[in-house]
């Protein structure tokens, strides 16, 4: 009976430890022993990206083998898989396992690409190539179908050189700076509208507009609840205290003003703690995973923030998640969409843009690009004005409203 053999694993290993295995495009090697391998790697190690490269060099008396893990040549299957390697010790018995890495060795001839190549191959695209041999060898239907081709061709030609002349006339009448604002007006609006929740413009009622589920899943609205019995049962004092400590306003208020008992209680102080998170990650710049713990933030809400309103970015071979200034918007558009649900489609947005740290004309563009109802201060003198009388607000009325963007630049002063 033969002994047995135990296995040894060698632990975590780093790329530049790791086994390499590779195989031959064009056949089998027969004399393997007279190969000269040598593995290159990439100088920056700093970047993750670029510090797993690797190049294997094959080199005989005949040829040289080449073989690298990035680029179109590379094996997908070293993404799809782990490949292990065991070297099997005789005398302990023992067989240690390494991990290892594939690569497609193929051979390189040189001169090869500089003498076999034509200029005229090298100016024609496969298109042309193509037509070339329906001219010399294709079927009749073949070659009236390349003559309509090319005809459409030369008429799309012509379409351009006019489409040309116009913009150039375009350009020459209004001149490349007012073009180039205007450009810069259009894109921005376009990056605004890009950041917005999932609308429904067909709806027939304001609460499926801008739908809850969109905001909050019905999975996360359920993990939800553990946080916000402990919204829920903060006491006046608490609330006072958080308002000293400068607490999120919009938040506050809701918590103050919630029902007393009942499902519609638990509904608002769950939506009061996920604004919370909201509010506060808006406030960040570089976030960290452990976001939210000290507030008892449920995993799944956590993953969501992170997903949803930050960039991954790459710094000193680290990956971090920041609040780029888009995502910023972002939150602002979801923040003010969750407290159009939270106060029966109206939201007051002075509270919203002191909270989110952002100017009151940027939450007033982002409730304008949502097709809101902006809501005029009321006028009044002293106490009669009521306390939020002179905050601006936002209702959601149907049909949303369709904002005409201001072009016109303001007019210079001129100084005596």
């Amino acid at each position: 009976m033969a002994a047995s053999c135990s296995l040894v694993c060698c632990g975590e290993e780093t790329d530049s430890d790791k086994a390499v295995i590779v195989r031959f495009s064009n056949g089998c090697v027969q004399n393997a022993d007279k190969l000269d391998f040598t593995i290159f790697k990439n100088t920056d190690e700093t970047n993750p990206r670029k510090r797993s490269m690797r190049i294997v060099v094959a080199e005989s008396d005949r040829l040289s083998y080449v073989g690298q893990n990035f680029g179109e040549s590379s094996l997908k299957c070293n993404n799809l898989c782990k490949y292990y390697v065991g070297v099997l010790n005789r005398q302990a018995a023992q067989m240690e396992v390494h991990c290892a890495q594939m690569f497609n060795m193929k051979p390189v001839i040189p001169g090869e690409t500089t003498e076999t190549e034509n200029p005229q191959d090298a100016t024609q695209s496969y298109r042309d190539k193509v037509d070339s041999l329906i001219e010399a060898f294709g079927t009749n239907k073949q070659k009236r179908a390349l003559s309509s081709r090319r005809l459409n061709q030369v008429g799309s030609d012509t379409l351009q050189h006019a489409v040309a002349k116009a913009a150039s006339t375009v350009i020459d009448k209004k001149g490349v700076a007012a073009l180039q604002q205007e450009v810069a007006e259009t894109e921005s609006q376009e990056a605004l509208t890009s950041h917005l929740p999932p609308c429904n413009l067909d709806a027939d009622s304001r609460e499926n507009v801008y739908p809850f589920d969109e905001l909050l899943s019905p999975v996360e609205f359920a993990a939800l609840e553990q946080a916000g019995s402990k919204m829920a049962a903060l006491a006046p004092e608490e609330l006072q205290k958080m308002r000293d400590a400068g607490g999120c306003l919009c938040v506050l208020r809701h918590l103050e003003n919630m029902a007393t008992l009942g499902e519609a209680r638990d509904r608002a102080s769950r939506l009061a703690f996920y604004l919370s998170m909201l509010l506060k990650l808006a406030r960040q710049k570089n976030v960290s995973h452990k976001f939210g713990k000290e507030e008892g933030c449920p995993r799944i809400i956590q993953t969501k923030l992170l997903r949803t309103f930050t960039v991954e970015t790459f710094n000193n071979g680290r990956v971090q998640n920041i609040v780029s200034t888009s995502m910023r918007s972002k939150l602002a558009a979801y923040s003010l969409a969750l407290l159009l649900h939270m106060g029966y489609m109206t939201a007051d947005l002075s509270l919203l843009h002191r909270d989110l740290g952002i100017t009151e004309t940027n939450v007033i563009e982002i409730a304008k690009s949502m097709g809101l109802t902006l809501i005029k201060p009321a006028r009044g003198k002293g106490e009669e004005a009521g306390l939020h009388n002179d905050h601006k607000q936002a209702s959601l009325v149907l049909p949303l409203i369709k904002y005409d963007q201001f072009m016109e630049r303001r007019k210079r002063r001129k100084m005596h």
